[in-house]
């Protein structure tokens, strides 16, 4: 982010801090929620399998798309996230069935 002065008054461009609620270590609870390889969140995000290798590794992080890709793919999946307005991160499964139990094989739309 930058600071310019325009007729007389500060404004900031560019895009503001990355306030990633995914993390490596997030991602990886999610993947181990659903009993997902990598590969298979690969084939369910579009994300490469190397691109998801090397950020739960902490090798690099991931453009805010991927995460959006990722995020998207486990919410397609039953998950939700927690995390913003300085709450605990952390992943849930909002739906529980009848039973009490979380049940993501089927499809939850009302």
């Amino acid at each position: 982010m930058a600071n310019y002065r325009l007729y007389g008054q500060f404004i900031t461009m560019g895009q503001p801090e990355n306030d990633a609620i995914l993390s490596p270590a997030l991602c990886r609870a999610a993947r181990g929620y659903l009993d997902w390889t990598q590969a298979e969140l690969a084939e369910a995000s579009g994300v490469s399998r190397s691109t998801i290798r090397d950020f739960e590794g902490e090798r690099h992080g991931v453009h805010r798309a991927t995460e959006a890709q990722l995020r998207l793919a486990f919410e397609k999946a039953g998950l939700s996230f927690k995390g913003q307005n300085s709450e605990e991160p952390g992943v849930y499964c909002p739906y529980r069935g009848d039973d009490g139990r979380t049940d993501l094989s089927t499809s939850h739309d009302t």
